[in-house]
């Protein structure tokens, strides 16, 4: 396991430069890199399942500016624009509540919120989420894909994409912006796409077969057993071992 512990503290140094983003190695950060921005980041990091290079063209279709103008431009400047579960409308819907967020609060308030009590990512995430379908009466099934389910009780999925933006949004290093100061970097969690979770089966992080929420919790705590204040610096790493098959 030692072995295993240095690789990943030598890829972890290795990834952690602005020579990773980059089209020839596509993922949204490259977009969300040239803003960073909480709200910019956040429709880069909902928008960013399924592959990664049509990920990054969609991206780079949309003007964030939008975020500033009034619903009427946005219906007109996003005619068109859809990706993959999401419909034209779904897109311009969800610019809305971005906007409408972007005018009332910051992010960070509204998921400390949540967070404060336990320090758990999942109820800051809760409150942030619902914060979201509670500004905008839309509903679509290809919009509440976008958003997610508010996490309560028990939860299953993974919750890859908001878990990435915390990432973004929490660890300050060469890749990830560090733009909020609230969230301490031990209560992040792993997120979890297939190619970390292939990956970290196979260095032996995790036993488990699904992939799921529970496997997000072994993998984060596997991830602490190298660096107990920031696991998810890690997180990176193993998404490019997997993502050029390395192993």
């Amino acid at each position: 396991m030692n072995d295993i512990y240095e690789l990943l503290k030598k890829e972890a140094a290795l990834r952690n430069s602005a020579k990773e983003l980059s089209l020839d190695k596509p993922d949204p950060l490259v977009v969300a890199s040239k803003y960073k921005d909480e709200n910019i980041s956040l429709i880069c990091a909902l928008f960013a399942y399924g592959n990664a290079k049509s990920i990054v063209k969609f991206l780079n279709t949309l003007d964030f500016s939008l975020l500033d103008k009034d619903d009427e431009k946005i219906e007109n400047c996003l005619q068109g624009h859809y990706y993959r579960f999401q419909s034209n409308q779904d897109v311009i819907e969800f610019f809305k509540t971005i906007k409408l967020l972007k005018q009332t609060c910051s992010l960070e308030p509204k998921f400390y919120e949540g967070y404060k009590h336990h320090n758990n990512v999942m109820d800051g995430l809760a409150s942030l989420i619902s914060v979201m379908y509670d500004i905008n009466p839309y509903r679509s099934k290809g919009y509440e894909f976008l958003l997610g389910k508010i996490p309560t009780g028990k939860v299953s999925s993974a919750y890859k994409r908001w878990h990435m933006y915390l990432r973004w949004m929490v660890r300050k290093d060469n890749l990830d912006f560090g733009l909020w100061q609230s969230v301490d970097t031990k209560d992040l969690l792993v997120p979890l796409d297939t190619h970390t979770f292939q990956v970290s089966r196979r260095l032996d992080l995790i036993k488990r077969k699904s992939y799921d929420f529970k496997a997000v919790l072994e993998l984060t705590q596997s991830l602490r057993e190298i660096d107990s204040t920031d696991p998810v610096r890690f997180d990176f790493a193993l998404y490019r071992i997997g993502q050029e098959n390395l192993l």
